[in-house]
Order: structure tokens, then sequence, then C-alpha cells
């Protein structure tokens, strides 16, 4: 059903995969919008070991986003890191990760309050800051929950 990379050699190991996916804090989710156009935006995420889910915080629920999962579910996720380059080497090199799967809105605020607090302290250890976001803000919060179909991840240069 989902391809295998061309460049096999390039390929990522799939617990490197996740690594990148628990490590980095932002990825493009891609959904079908308007038209059946493909609309990608950048977004936060939290992915969950225990579920091996992958959660993203939506502060509004009117937007182009929210409209186009309502209308479709499959969706793809790409992650990458920041990248490096080898000493006297101006190519950059890249881990990325794709992820393809069906999202779904969660509206349980308990749910959302957790997630969200787990997604914070990838960006600040700050727990009061954490909790006056969630206590002021919560009410009007949804949760994207993104279950993974298929997950891919593989090294690039860019040469």
């Amino acid at each position: 059903m989902f391809r295998e990379l061309v460049r096999s050699k390039q390929k990522m190991p799939h617990d490197e995969c996740i690594e990148l996916l628990k490590k980095e804090t932002r990825g493009v989710l891609s959904v079908l919008g308007d038209d059946n156009y493909p609309y990608g935006t950048p977004i936060n995420h939290f992915y969950d070991d225990e579920t091996g889910k992958i959660y993203f915080h939506v502060g509004t629920q009117a937007s182009h986003r929210t409209d186009a999962v309502k209308k479709h579910d499959k969706v793809s996720l790409c992650v990458f890191d920041q990248g490096w380059r080898k000493e006297g080497e101006w190519a950059l090199n890249v881990k990325s990760v794709i992820v393809f799967g069906r999202i779904s809105i969660i509206e349980d605020k308990e749910r959302i309050a957790d997630i969200a607090r787990r997604l914070s302290y990838k960006f600040t250890s700050d727990s009061e800051y954490i909790e006056n976001e969630i206590r002021n803000h919560l009410h009007r919060t949804w949760l994207l929950e993104l279950t993974p179909e298929h997950i891919s991840g593989k090294y690039v240069t860019e040469s």
C-alpha cells in the first residue's frame, strides 16, 4: 500500500524515526484542503510513547486545517531535524520522517489538558506558565490525534 524508499541505503531504522518524532518540536502537517488541493502547515506535535499516536494542539476550531480534517481523515506529517555539515563540506545532512495516517479531533477536555501539558514541556519547563495557559485557553482548545499507518525515515545529503 505504501511505497518503499527507492534509495534503500538512505533508509532510517524505525526506532530512529520514533526518536526524531519525539525530539523535534515541529513538522508540516498536510491535509486535503479546499478543492482537493494539498494544504500543508507547520505545526507543533507530541509523540506519545504509550499509544504510538501523534498529537497536535489546535488553538481554534474554525480554520482551513480543521475544516479539511472534518472532510477527509487521511493526512501526512513530515518532520526533519536541523541538519549538520561534515567538516569542510557545504552539503547539509538531514534526517527526515514521513508519517501517513488517519487523524481525528479530540474534544475531551481532560485529555486535551494532559496532552497539551506534555506537549508544552517540549518547549519550556515553566510549569506555572503551562498551567496558566491551560487554565485560560482549555475551553477553546481542540486536539488532533494522528494514528500512524506508515512511518518511514531517511538520511538526505543535499549535494
